[in-house]
């Protein structure tokens, strides 16, 4: 399905019923590419609302940079334009940044986050993961699932050398929030990473303690966010972690 947002004609996905769940890509993704695994079951308890950003998949490109702040606010648009009120969000990736950013941003429309492989701030980054990004060309992902999703997808196949400058350009900028805006947010957060990630162990840990966790639960009481390192994963296959990210994340959600 379509929705005229903010200049753009917004595609996204519903699948079941009950509680909304929005699902937010990574960059140079899509729904099938980083969801077709979990969809399916988080489906069976849930309505999941899965979304394509800007120049990403069904969506097409439009003249405006591509910004974490721009997605946060065409996606509570989106939201908006189909009655939903309130939802939980998940974020993969860029996702997740735009999944906190919406928390930020419109705090009315989320209830609870799950940020897979989110950083703060720039530290936070294994050095040498943006200066790969500084470099990656198209014929990197030659024959790639990102390469191969946009060419069957997308409404102009030929925009993808256009949309990896375009990445590149908004990974120049990225988002940073500063430890009391992490503090302060106010959502049960559930962080997940691999533990071959691209983001540093010991910043998730922190961001993990900033946001109440990393306390003795049995002396202090469970606090309500949580942190999930995935054994054997790296960024990539994080998502293809299907029955670990849905039997955790269907328990976070439905827990009080």
């Amino acid at each position: 399905m379509y929705a005229p947002i903010n200049g753009l004609d917004m595609y996204y996905e519903v699948h079941g019923e009950g509680r909304p769940l929005v699902l937010l890509h990574g960059n140079l993704s899509t729904v099938d590419v980083d969801f077709g695994r979990i969809i399916p079951t988080l489906a069976k308890s849930r309505q999941v609302i899965a979304v394509e950003q800007q120049a990403h998949g069904h969506t097409a490109d439009i003249d405006r940079p591509l910004s974490v702040r721009n997605w946060a606010d065409d996606t509570a648009a989106l939201l908006k334009h189909i009655g939903v009120a309130d939802a939980d969000v998940f974020g993969y990736s860029s996702g997740s940044a735009v999944a906190f950013q919406m928390a930020v941003d419109h705090p009315e429309l989320v209830r609870k986050l799950v940020l897979a492989s989110i950083a703060h701030n720039r530290d936070g980054l294994h050095p040498g993961v943006l200066g790969g990004i500084e470099g990656l060309r198209p014929e990197h992902l030659a024959g790639s699932p990102f390469e191969e999703a946009y060419a069957r997808v997308a409404p102009r196949p030929e925009d993808w050398p256009t949309l990896i400058e375009k990445i590149k350009n908004m990974d120049r900028d990225l988002p940073e929030w500063p430890a009391e805006t992490v503090r302060d947010l106010g959502k049960p957060t559930f962080l997940i990473i691999g533990d071959s990630d691209i983001v540093r162990p010991e910043h998730t840990v922190e961001m993990f303690r900033l946001l109440g966790g990393g306390v003795v639960g049995d002396m202090a009481g469970l606090p309500s966010s949580r942190l999930a390192v995935l054994p054997g994963t790296t960024h990539v296959t994080l998502v293809h972690r299907a029955e670990w990210l849905t039997s955790m994340i269907e328990e976070f959600l439905d827990a009080p």
